[in-house]
């Protein structure tokens, strides 16, 4: 398609959404720009492409312009088992890896499904860990999948697909994870479906990797037909993200096209029959890998104090006189650290070294120095904050939610605590409980201004957690403080 909009209008329109959500239109794109403005035109209210192109020009992008956008501008297109020779490297070699060096540690896999469309890519993970994972109750797995796009996401966790998703899949899946509906589709088996956590994230935007929204320590990161939406300067930010949200060893999945000796240099090029993949650099105790590889290349905020004060060890419980000064004390930084940044003075120090032991994927570590952090300051909401994301991570919800507890009952403006409790709790499927959390979220964050950064968020602003539970979770009203 030749673009008929205005060069002018088109150039000032790829820089704005180069700026705002990383999609890159170059000239030579601008035909596939103008179609996916045309088509967007209609939800925006604009009888065509060059009022809606002059109306996103004329004010800041609010998000939901960004979903629509997102919908408009990135091809849907995928299927089960896409690019055999991912799934085939991730069977034959990568989990078996895995399971074999932490059989006798931390039965631990985390794997994140980042541009996961509707669904199929993570739920092909999903089928695949099913056949392999002896034990799997043994096993904490965490399947994390993500997208910009919210009505992908809202298909992906709906787990219904038609006969072209399943287009050069296996026979047996279908057979095996589905069954037919009236209407021609299929149903995803439930044990599967759950097994998946769907989560909106802007890959050019938002903060990873975080402990926050669950994008740290990943042993594998599946981000397939994602880069080549960006630019070449932010799919490098992006691909720097990625890295440090691997563990040591842990790997990074492209699709063939996006595949780069430039733009992966950080990483180790492995090549597998029918696949490329990159590695980070393993440390000494990272597993150890055996393949044919060539390594070259409230209903209110007092029902939830009331909440947490019931679920707080008589032991662990400040006087009533305590709990203005708890409520009033400042939060520690929530900088994520890293090995080799410099170990802060005393009394933050375990604080750190947890956060730097959960980044790395060491969990029963992280949790001891967390425990430290606590028994020198059991007034501080944030370490027990912490202390949930560590136990979340561990498959150990009801401690998480008790952690999140205390923390509200030491701070009941703390929003991303609030916020982390409800997201525990739809996944739990008490429903009622998580929506009256994220209202007491939503309530708390508008009374920040919208680009401060929140305590205990890895630079998380208090406007855009307030725009993922608006586009995510819609609670119908805020509760009343």
């Amino acid at each position: 398609m030749r673009p008929t909009l205005p060069a002018p209008l088109l150039s000032s329109l790829s820089e704005l959404l180069a700026a705002r959500t990383g999609l890159h239109f170059p000239e030579e794109r601008w035909g596939d720009l103008e179609r996916g403005i045309t088509a967007a035109a209609p939800d925006f209210g604009m009888p065509d492409a060059q009022s809606c192109a002059n109306q996103l020009l004329s004010a800041p992008i609010t998000q939901r312009e960004i979903e629509i956008l997102g919908r408009c501008l990135t091809v849907g297109e995928t299927y089960f088992f896409r690019e055999k020779g991912s799934f085939d490297v991730l069977e034959q070699h990568i989990v078996p890896a895995l399971l074999r060096a932490r059989e006798g540690s931390e039965r631990r896999l985390r794997i994140w499904s980042a541009g996961c469309c509707t669904g199929e890519e993570p739920y092909s993970i999903a089928m695949l860990l099913d056949r392999m994972v002896p034990q799997a109750g043994a096993w904490n797995v965490t399947l994390l999948a993500t997208d910009i796009n919210l009505a992908f996401l809202r298909k992906a966790a709906a787990g219904e697909y038609g006969e072209w998703s399943f287009r050069s899949a296996p026979g047996w899946i279908r057979d095996r994870y589905f069954q037919p509906r009236r209407d021609g589709r299929f149903k995803l088996d439930e044990r599967i479906r759950k097994r998946v956590t769907f989560s909106y994230l802007n890959l050019a935007d938002d903060t990873y990797p975080s402990l926050t929204n669950n994008t740290n320590a990943m042993d594998v990161i599946f981000c397939r037909n994602v880069l080549m939406y960006f630019s070449a300067e932010r799919a490098r930010t992006v691909i720097d993200k990625l890295y440090r949200a691997l563990v040591d060893g842990g790997w990074l999945i492209v699709s063939p096209a996006e595949t780069s000796i430039t733009l992966f240099s950080g990483f180790t090029t492995v090549e597998f029959d029918g696949a490329i993949l990159y590695r980070k650099d393993a440390s000494a105790t990272a597993p150890r890998f055996v393949s044919q590889v060539s390594a070259q290349v409230a209903d209110s905020l007092q029902q939830s104090w009331r909440l947490a004060r019931e679920n707080m060890p008589s032991e662990n419980r400040p006087a009533p006189e305590a709990f203005p000064e708890a409520m009033s004390a400042p939060l520690p930084s929530a900088d994520a650290g890293h090995d080799s940044a410099p170990i802060p003075a005393e009394p933050d120090r375990p604080s750190r070294k947890a956060r730097d032991c959960a980044n790395q994927g060491r969990l029963d570590e992280a949790a001891e120095w967390c425990r430290e952090a606590i028994a020198a300051d059991k007034l501080n909401p944030a370490h027990h904050y912490l202390l949930a994301a560590i136990q979340q991570e561990q498959g150990q919800g009801d401690a998480a939610a008790q952690s999140l507890a205390r923390a509200l009952y030491l701070d009941p403006h703390f929003a991303i605590a609030h916020y982390a409790l409800g997201n525990l709790r739809q996944s739990q499927g008490r429903h009622g409980e998580a929506q009256r959390h994220f209202a007491n979220a939503l309530a708390l964050l508008r009374a920040h201004p919208p680009g401060e950064a929140l305590p205990e968020s890895d630079g998380l602003t208090a406007g855009r957690l307030a725009e993922i539970i608006e586009s995510m979770h819609r609670p119908q009203h805020a509760a009343s403080l």
